[in-house]
């Protein structure tokens, strides 16, 4: 046996059951392809709960009194926040492992040996390559002034950690650059799509929502002609259906997952609980309160010396959709980019969304100082624990305490996650 070993050169065996990302970016087959590309859709719901959840302590809209954790309304709310901590590290990890699938995607595509057409190249191309600026700019919403990799496609060799204004420039460059492959890519993508893509299925109809991606990059930057140009090729609708949109789905069936941001009611430790100053400031009628608020049947739930009456109960189960975007957040996109350019038509939008909420149309002052101040408090409503509060206050430099209350001594307005440790290594 001693002599036999030592004759011969003993070669790595692949595993065939457990393909490795080389076998899939040299000469993938079709269905190779096709699979990653579930896969990347897949992998964007894993943790989802820890970006939504985090944000929104941090902008107080919600609190977690389950005491599961005192990470969460010590860390989150009082800072610094660790940069090796999982409050941090978890869903920056998690954006991008669909930044490293949209990477791995694009790669396998172009050393495919499936014989794609050139149609069917872009399509993939471009579903890729708005996943990873979607991404990109969930990551980056984290992240804010301490900057992000843009360039993480050779993890041996990763590009630089640019600044916020920088990353917002370079992910609107690529959702342009997606956008200008699906409008190559013939009638049909080749791979099939979770129904959270229903109506958006098509390079032309998928195209629409890159550019609703693209709307809210510009509103971001400020350059509101920019927002009202791509709302226009978004599928904004003032009129349609407020719940239009993309989303991710859930499952209770097989290997697929649940909606970790649905609470059961009123049961013990689901004690997420919406900021009494939401419930206190909404207009008499708003529908939105009842819909997505639960007053808590065991009373006033305290810990930490926090307290609140109501649940969150944005999901009213564990396999309802978590939208990426929808055409309510695209009405009040195009009131705020209409406040200097067309009052008649920001006042249309507003009034869009506060009649849907059973209110009457806005009756308040009409410069634009007034307007912002009423579209961000319907966004506060409309958008209540979808990831936008923390971003809309800071963008709109009223990131104090007039807009986030500090209920103990000690709590702290934080505006960021850090950069996790690994990363500035």
């Amino acid at each position: 046996m001693i002599m036999v070993f030592s004759g011969c050169e003993l070669e790595e065996i692949t595993n065939p059951n457990a393909p490795s990302v080389g076998s899939f970016a040299e000469g993938a087959s079709q269905a190779d392809i096709q699979l990653l590309a579930a896969g990347l859709e897949a992998v964007m719901r894993n943790d989802l709960e820890f970006h939504y959840d985090t944000m929104s302590i941090m902008a107080r809209e919600y609190y977690d009194l389950s005491g599961v954790d005192p990470r969460f309304t010590g860390e989150l709310l009082k800072g610094p926040l660790d940069n090796n901590g999982f409050l941090t590290t978890r869903a920056f990890a998690a954006w991008y492992k669909v930044v490293k699938g949209a990477n791995v995607l694009l790669e396998a595509v172009e050393n495919a040996q499936a014989g794609f057409s050139e149609a069917d190249n872009n399509g993939y191309y471009g579903y890729a390559k708005t996943m990873k600026a979607y991404a990109l700019l969930m990551v980056l919403n984290r992240q804010y002034e301490n900057g992000i990799r843009l360039d993480v496609a050779d993890p041996d060799n990763l590009g630089p950690i640019v600044g916020y204004d920088e990353a917002l420039n370079g992910i609107r460059a690529l959702l342009d650059e997606a956008f200008a492959n699906l409008n190559n890519a013939g009638g049909s993508f080749d791979y099939d799509m979770s129904s959270g893509f229903d109506g958006f299925d098509t390079p032309t109809t998928f195209a629409q929502f890159n550019r609703a991606i693209a709307a809210r990059v510009a509103l971001y930057q400020g350059n509101m002609g920019e927002v009202r140009s791509l709302l226009n090729a978004s599928f904004f609708d003032i009129n349609g259906d407020l719940n239009l949109g993309v989303a991710h789905v859930f499952g209770a069936t097989g290997n697929d997952i649940l909606n970790a941001q649905f609470h059961v009611p009123d049961q013990s430790g689901q004690e997420f609980m919406i900021h009494d100053s939401w419930v206190a400031d909404s207009e008499a009628g708003d529908t939105r309160v009842a819909e997505k608020s639960n007053l808590f049947a065991s009373g006033t739930v305290s810990f930490d010396g926090l307290s609140a009456d109501y649940q969150i109960a944005v999901y009213d189960s564990n396999i309802d959709p978590v939208y990426m975007i929808r055409n309510e957040e695209l009405i009040l996109m195009y009131a705020e980019a209409q406040v200097n350019n067309n009052t008649v038509e920001a006042l249309a939008a507003i009034n869009r969304v506060r009649n849907e909420a059973g209110l009457a149309d806005y009756a308040g002052p009409t410069d634009a100082t007034s307007l912002i101040e009423e579209i961000l408090n319907q966004r506060r409503y409309s958008l209540l624990a979808e990831g936008h509060r923390l971003v809309d206050l800071r963008r709109l430099g009223r990131l104090n305490e007039n807009y986030i209350p500090l209920d103990r001594p000690g709590d702290n307005i934080l505006d960021s996650f850090p950069t996790p440790f690994n990363e500035g290594l």
